[in-house]
């Protein structure tokens, strides 16, 4: 999933584990200017590290996966946990487009002069 808007509040990296670390992001979403929607994201690992070079105010472009949990507390209660998990955090650029942008298709096919062309089927 994809979305994008600009960055309000950055988090510093948490360790939960030894083997584990994430660092939570809010980003201000506004699919419709007068209503912006307040989304908090994780980052995990190593993508903690794609939060250093953005700043507050910074528009950005974020790949991210919905996660699920299902979990069990001590008293049996069944309770489910969601979160948004960012995998790529990119800044926009200026003029809106992908920062990586796929070069054009080959025109080879196209011929320059149709007019001599006799094996038309019509």
């Amino acid at each position: 999933m994809i979305v994008e808007g600009k960055i309000v509040e950055k988090y510093d990296t948490q360790t939960i584990k030894d083997t584990f670390k994430k660092r939570e992001f809010v980003l201000e979403y506004a699919e419709n200017p007068q209503y912006p929607e307040f989304v908090k994201f994780e980052l995990i690992q190593s993508n903690c590290e794609q939060l250093d070079t953005l700043k507050i105010g910074d528009e950005v472009t974020v790949n991210f996966n919905l996660k699920g949990r299902k979990w069990t507390d001590p008293q049996g209660q069944v309770k489910y946990f969601n979160s948004l998990q960012a995998w790529r955090v990119d800044p926009k650029t200026s003029s809106g487009a992908s920062q990586e942008t796929a070069p054009p298709p080959s025109q080879e096919w196209a011929k320059e002069d149709f007019s001599q062309d006799d094996d038309l089927p019509f």
